[in-house]
């Protein structure tokens, strides 16, 4: 056996624990050996525990918009000496004192290969780029709270301690309540869909400059800390570090950029490269810990100096999901296992403890408000800037360990400040979702559907994509959308990524780098090939501006960002993607189950008319010019207000040179209306008011759908490429057969959902849908077994509000009138007139 001491801070009595060389891994339980007694058997149980129980805090806490760092600082309190860990024989099994060290080495390895990877992601030109707010509300923000750290040193750690110890524990405490987690802000703020206002911005900008003094300020508390005999030797360390950091500068940085060089684009690294950059970051943790700064300083200097492009993405996806989801939880496991909330046992602490959380948090407000007012922004908006500048994470954890390895914080220090860093993260999402809405400059507008908008006016599309592979067909369309100078299209393209647990807070900000900056990781690569095939676009045709922008959200609330941004933009339709793509035999396969959901929402809640295309292709028959190509489009009419939007779009589109338009109403005979005039069985009384409503609003529309066609005919009749036709079917089967038999020279059809009508020449239809949200004709236009090569778009108008209902801001209290989500009354085949939204 071979002893080893392993010393427990700030004990009078140190503990002797043995570490044997061979008892590694264990010979079986069928030899008689229990696993926990080996190495290697305990480390696996106490990463599987660990793993578990943060996963399950994350989703018991996620309902109460908790950040994944929360979930993790608890899942270790949980198993440590404050809960679990009171229990002898549970922290003698699986916490043994032997285990710590393997534990502690592999969490730091961990910490190592996470800050290497914050590093890589972090862009510091958004940094030179912030302005003098951002600034100001950076250092306000952190000056503050560090007075306030000042002032109670002396009460948790007394007169009588030396001053350079004292100063150093200063620097620690100050440094832990002033600083705000960036990355932990960023999901924060995605989650609470303020990542794209003004304040979002703002504090993202503010928590990147807080982050980076941060960082210098531990460098140099560490410095003191690890060399408080001599102030002199606290000079060569500081010293050391600078040169380290402009070696890394000078001489790595050149020589990775001749390695990306080396490598000719869009092929993969050379493994030999990634494996050197790999160790590179092993050697820079040795160096900066060799020179009395932390290991994790030099690792997370060695990521800054990676330049931004494919390099870094290629190291983000071999790293990241093993490293955040495995080895990071390790780390704020260790912090939880060092807290022992009895440790604080006097009544007075407690009291002192909560005066910090108050006055800290109060601090950082007081300092931002402060700016926030000298730039005349609304109190309101200074507060809750305040309050999210709260946000603690990674870097203050990573300071009270080291705080607490070096003896500068004692058991009680550490256990106050794991609280006060758990309870002021955790209050920030509820408070903030409660106290702040963002004042929407809500104008009611009129343009909200196609068939509204001014022939002669600008007509707005919101296009969202979900990647690269709906491009060409949504480009297609746009461009058969017969963009003129009387009547341009600005086209507004929303990007939708999903935001995950791993979505890397670079990933969030991404919007704000300059153009032409290299992408960070994979979904910006994917979203810059989006921007520039649409921007390519735009360049190539005339009278159509493109915008680009992006939607990080959960997809569960990802319609909520569409809507409010449809609502802000003015549009007049939402074009989506159908959640099915054709496969290489032509059948329709579900790509991710989570977008029929987003589609579902969106049709809900949409302040727009929402067009759902299925894509199949749209290249057009021939090309007529430089950029005009011939399509043929069908337009398939049964009536109603959604038939009336689906009409008017294809309006639109045959006034392009070379779009040919079929129009083909399908008509019900007499028969079969005679066959359906019987009462609903739950209405018995023929004067039952509900079917005068019904046969009212069922009149009103046929009025309105006659009216509408014989306009269109009127104006169309000189167009030789305008077909109308009329079809007069008895029920549903006929209705597929006339479908199926059209000529399979079009490229698009264009339908109406044809939500909430009833007509015999459907009947049956929805019996077998597959996707009742494209309708009845849209799910059997989309399905499998239909032409393969023809693309279609369902389109759902929006009604809206009724005459005599009144127009409100979204955020009215419920019972009042809601513009954004305005029911859709329509009659429904059973007589009364029910909401569709």
């Amino acid at each position: 056996m071979e002893k080893a001491e392993y010393t427990v801070a700030n004990k009078s009595d140190d503990t002797v624990v043995c570490y044997s060389p061979t008892m590694i891994t264990t010979n079986g339980v069928w030899q008689g050996d229990n696993p926990l007694d080996y190495s290697l058997p305990l480390f696996i149980l106490q990463l599987t525990l660990v793993v578990v129980t943060t996963r399950l805090l994350v989703f018991i806490l996620k309902p109460l918009r908790q950040p994944r760092v929360v979930s993790e600082i608890l899942g270790g309190v949980l198993l440590g000496p404050s809960v679990l860990g009171r229990s002898v024989n549970f922290a003698n099994t699986l916490f043994p004192l032997r285990s710590v060290m393997v534990l502690e080495t592999m969490a730091n390895i961990g910490l190592l290969y996470f800050l290497f990877l914050v590093g890589v992601e972090m862009d510091l030109s958004v940094i030179r780029r912030t302005g003098k707010k951002a600034l100001a509300i950076a250092i306000s923000g952190m000056i503050l709270p560090f007075v306030i750290g000042i002032c109670f040193s002396f009460i948790l750690h007394g007169n009588e301690a030396e001053p350079l110890a004292h100063a150093t524990y200063v620097l620690f405490l100050g440094v832990a309540l002033s600083v705000t987690a960036f990355p932990v802000l960023a999901r924060i703020l995605a989650e609470l869909k303020l990542i794209n206002s003004e304040i979002g911005k703002l504090a993202m900008s503010s928590a990147l400059i807080n982050d980076m003094c941060a960082w210098i300020l531990l460098a140099l508390a560490i410095a003191l800390a690890e060399n408080d005999s001599t102030s002199l030797a606290s000079l060569w360390v500081v010293l050391s570090s600078a040169t380290f950091v402009v070696i890394c500068i000078l001489v790595v940085r050149p020589a990775i950029s001749w390695m990306i060089r080396r490598t000719p684009e869009g092929e993969a690294f050379n493994e030999f490269y990634i494996c050197l950059i790999l160790t590179g970051v092993m050697i820079s943790g040795f160096i900066t810990d060799a020179i009395g700064t932390h290991s994790v300083f030099g690792a997370f200097v060695f990521g800054l100096i990676i330049p931004n492009g494919p390099l870094g993405v290629t190291l983000i996806e071999k790293l990241e999901d093993f490293v955040s989801g495995l080895l990071l939880p390790l780390f704020f496991a260790i912090s939880g296992l060092k807290t022992d909330v009895a440790s604080i046992r006097e009544s007075q602490t407690w009291g002192i403890l909560a005066v910090v959380i108050v006055l800290s948090c109060a601090g950082k407000i007081a300092g931002t408000v402060l700016v926030t007012t000298f730039y005349h922004m609304p109190l309101s908006e200074g507060f809750t800037l305040g309050l999210l500048m709260n946000t603690k994470g990674l870097i203050e954890m990573i300071v009270l360990n080291v705080g607490k390895d070096q003896q500068v914080l004692d058991d009680e220090s550490f256990a106050i400040m794991v609280i006060i860093a758990v309870v002021m993260t955790g209050i920030i999402s509820p408070i903030v979702a409660t106290i702040y809405r963002p004042a929407r400059r809500f104008v009611p507008y009129n343009r909200r559907t196609i068939q509204k908008s001014k022939p002669d006016g600008e007509l707005r599309v919101l296009v969202c994509v979900h990647g690269p592979r709906n491009v060409p067909t949504i480009i297609n369309l746009l461009e058969a959308s017969n963009p003129t100078k009387k009547s341009p299209i600005c086209v507004y393209v929303l990007h939708l990524v999903e935001l995950t647990g791993r979505a890397s807070a670079m990933l969030i900000v991404h919007n704000t780098r300059g153009s032409g900056r290299p992408a960070l990781n994979r979904t910006q690569a994917q979203s810059d090939h989006i921007i520039h095939a649409f921007e390519n676009f735009e360049q190539n045709s005339s009278f159509v501006s493109i915008q680009p922008l992006t939607a990080i959200s959960p997809y569960s609330s990802m319609h909520e960002d569409i809507c409010g941004l449809a609502e802000d933009k003015r549009v007049a339709l939402i074009i989506i993607p159908f959640h099915k793509q054709q496969t290489v035999d032509g059948g329709m396969e579900a790509t991710n189950p989570a977008f029929r959901t987003v589609n579902q929402n969106l049709l809900e809640n949409a302040p727009c008319s929402v067009g759902i295309l299925v894509d199949r292709g749209l290249s057009g028959s021939t090309r007529l010019a430089a950029n005009e190509v011939a399509h043929h489009v069908a337009v398939l009419f049964f009536g109603g207000p959604d038939d009336r939007e689906a009409l008017a779009y294809g309006w639109r589109m045959c006034e392009n040179t070379g779009t040919s338009l079929t129009v083909l109403r399908f008509v019900a005979s007499d028969e079969s209306l005679a066959s359906t005039t019987e009462l609903p069985p739950h209405i018995h009384d023929q004067d039952d008011p509900r079917i005068l409503t019904a046969e009212t609003d069922g009149i009103q529309e046929k009025r309105f759908d006659e009216e509408y066609l014989n306009e269109f005919r009127t104006k169309s009749a000189e167009n030789e490429l305008v077909v109308y036709a009329e079809q007069v079917v008895n029920n549903g089967e006929e209705t597929v057969a006339v479908i199926r038999s059209l000529d399979s020279r079009h490229d698009l059809f264009i339908v109406g959902r044809g939500q909430g009508m009833s007509s015999p020449v459907t009947t049956g239809l929805t019996d077998w849908s597959e996707c009742p949200e494209l309708g009845a004709i849209g799910d059997i236009l989309a399905s499998s077994d239909f032409a393969s090569t023809v693309s279609v778009l369902v389109i759902q108008q929006y009604v809206g509000l009724m005459p005599h209902e009144t127009v409100a801001i979204p955020d009215s209290p419920p019972g009042q009138p809601d513009d954004k989500l305005a029911n859709r009354w329509t009659p429904q085949a059973s007589g009364t007139a029910t909401p569709v939204f």
